[in-house]
């Protein structure tokens, strides 16, 4: 009889410790592999980190592996590297680490790819000179860290593709980051068609079994290039030479759940590690890129003119306090006239829903979702009033549920709204909404973007879906209904975000031509975030901003954390951070300032109470303990749950 052997493996979970099991006799069993194991009661799947014949000491049973998932290695020593990396900046455990760089499928399953037989009408490859520069210099491999920054339309994707090129022509793998891969259809085919059987496509509409089989394609040394979302930053090429991160503003690289990873931080980390070179573009680039190239710690590639013929739009401001109604009379007309010329128009609302307020007249009560601490919104195409936070759902209302008046209303208007309004307007027009409640189908979004490429849309209104990766020759004019829907927040990146999301937005307009217009509706036209954006002026947006948070001592000129802490009962939520408080006030951190603990701008959401900590410091490495600190101490208090959030982009 074979001496026993024994496998190290890590799981999906908190435990910051491996667990030992014994390995039965017959089954083939390597570090790589995925394994189901027993765990308490329930079968789980794990990582097998190390196998070897040393027993674990202890007088306690050990218990076997119930089967192999992989036959062959999904993962190896570099990917372990790299969560144990994850799991000490971002406070998860080994396991949680690898968990969310693996795909989840079990088997290789067909992937649907993109048809590159049918034609495409390539981007002009003749560069201008400030594109012959940029590639120039990225390909010269001089710094470890370059930055594209220009104008919408200036051809920011075709220096990418041509870098990508002179990578992959010296053996070098390429990774392609994108925002939203369903909004990049058309770069997603353009980089199929160059890259010919050596592209992967990563993302989230994909099922877990197509993943894995992407996955093992770029394992097995099929693949040069991986374009995908935020998640194929962790393609597995052994040394990946060049990282590429379009639209590197968008909030999308940073992942909303345990552990939040930055995908811009995962990259750095891979290029630093394999020595190879990180490009980055933007026409608005992130508050801490800008600090970085200020500081001439990443390298600057201006490319100020658009290249298909298109000069930036003109821009006109429209208050809203002195209109009548949501569509102003200057938008109106401006949509004639483009309807006229037999041109399309672009409308951006980032609100969905038909009215999003519903109040009472005589007492006062405002209608909230009863487990959130936010309104409900009302959706006139399904008649309910809904919770965009918890999913709760209401009937409408037409008498107040507190003191039975009949004089109630809703205020407020969303992407439903406009619809209505802009069919009735322009009765003859073809009008097309986009936004998640419109999106249900997958092939829904891309179906209706092909109709406003070949023409067969007049009038196309969205959210934050319209706001970025569309380029349609036909659009000359972009109305923004309302510029005021990030603006108040609290948030410290409230300015930051108006100022890039109406920049972007407004880039959409006259790519291919010099008769772009935009419009912009707010009801503070006097606000900086929209005067600069109205005058193109991101040299003076940028400054001011800085000013301000250097002020304020706020990112990029400190680091942050935020801890939060949330459960059902609020007495016991509140107790919690306080002592968490306590505890970090008794460590004496000299270089942690502890802010807090206070309620959530949104206090509660799904029944969960949240108070929240915020720690800043001028270096990461004493935050990260001080969080550690927190976690460790509280994460096993009955009905408290602790999240750590390092680097955070929001404050809500």
């Amino acid at each position: 009889m074979n001496n026993p052997r024994y496998a190290e493996i890590v799981c999906n979970n908190p435990l910051s410790r491996s667990l030992t099991y014994r390995i039965p006799e017959g089954i083939e069993c390597s570090v790589g592999k995925r394994v189901t194991v027993p765990l308490g009661s329930r079968t789980v799947t794990g990582f097998v980190i190390s196998v070897g014949d040393q027993a674990p000491g202890g007088s306690f049973t050990v218990r076997e592996i119930g089967r192999v998932v992989d036959s062959n290695p999904v993962f190896g020593e570099q990917e372990i590297i790299l969560a144990r990396w994850m799991s000490e900046l971002y406070l998860c455990s080994l396991g949680e680490a690898l968990s969310v760089m693996l795909p989840g499928g079990r088997r290789d399953a067909a992937v649907p790819g993109l048809d590159t037989d049918d034609e495409i009408a390539p981007e002009p490859r003749n560069l201008s000179e400030a594109q012959r520069l940029a590639v120039k210099a990225v390909t010269s491999r001089k710094e470890q860290m370059y930055y594209l920054f220009g104008v919408t339309g200036s051809g920011k994707t075709e220096v990418f593709l041509q870098a990508a090129e002179y990578a992959v022509s010296r053996g070098e793998p390429v990774i392609y980051l994108v925002p939203e891969i369903s909004l990049s259809h058309q770069l997603a085919r353009e980089v199929m068609h160059r890259f010919r059987g050596a592209v992967a496509v990563l993302h989230s509409g994909m099922t877990p079994s197509q993943r894995l089989r992407e996955w093992n394609r770029i394992r097995n040394g099929e693949v040069s290039l991986v374009i995908g979302a935020r998640s194929a930053v962790f393609a597995p090429f052994e040394k990946p030479g060049l990282i590429i991160i379009d639209e590197e503003h968008e909030s999308s690289y940073k992942s909303g759940s345990h552990p939040r990873y930055h995908a811009r931080q995962i990259a750095l980390k891979r290029i630093q590690d394999a020595g190879g070179t990180l490009v980055m573009g933007s026409a608005t680039p992130s508050l801490e890129s800008w600090k970085l190239m200020e500081d001439q710690r990443m390298v600057r590639l201006n490319l100020a003119q658009r290249i298909s013929g298109g000069i930036m739009p003109v821009m006109k401001v429209v208050n809203l306090a002195e209109q009548p109604g949501p569509i102003s009379q200057l938008l109106r007309d401006e949509i004639h006239g483009v309807l006229a010329r037999g041109k399309q128009a672009i409308l951006f609302l980032n609100r969905r829903g038909f009215s999003y307020f519903f109040h009472c007249r005589s007492c006062g009560y405002e209608m909230q979702c009863p487990h959130c601490s936010v309104s409900l919104t009302y959706h006139r195409s399904g008649r309910t009033m809904r919770c965009h936070y918890c999913g709760y759902v209401h009937p409408p209302v037409s008498v107040c549920p507190d003191c039975r008046s009949l004089d109630v209303g809703y205020s407020g208007f969303g992407t439903e709204m406009i619809e209505q309004e802009v069919s009735r307007i322009f009765p003859q027009a073809k009008v097309l909404r986009i936004d998640t409640d419109a999106v249900k189908e997958k092939q829904y979004l891309q179906k209706s973007l092909d109709q406003v490429r070949t023409g067969a849309v007049d009038i196309l209104l969205g959210t934050q879906m319209v706001a970025k990766g569309l380029n349609f020759p036909n659009v000359e004019l972009v109305g923004i209904v309302l510029a005021d829907s990030s603006l108040h927040l609290p948030d410290f990146r409230a300015q930051e975000r108006t100022f890039s999301l109406l920049t972007q937005v407004a880039g959409r307009a006259g790519r291919y031509s010099g008769s772009g217009r935009v419009i912009v509706q707010t009801y503070h036209p006097d606000n900086p975030a929209i005067q600069c954006a109205l005058s193109q002026d991101l040299e003076g947006f940028y400054q001011q901003e800085l000013e301000i948070r250097l002020q304020l001592a706020f990112p990029p000129f400190r680091r942050l954390c935020r801890i939060v802490l949330r459960g059902r009962n609020q007495k016991r939520t509140e107790e919690t951070a306080r002592q968490a408080e306590q505890l970090l006030a008794q460590q004496n951190l000299r270089e942690v300032e502890v802010l807090g603990p206070s309620p959530c701008p949104i206090e509660r959401i799904a029944r969960n109470w949240r108070e929240q900590i915020l720690l800043r410091s001028n270096r990461l490495p004493p935050l990260v303990k001080a969080a550690k600190l927190v976690k460790e101490g509280f994460s096993s208090v009955s009905g408290v749950y602790v999240e750590i959030d390092i680097d955070p982009l929001s404050l809500m």
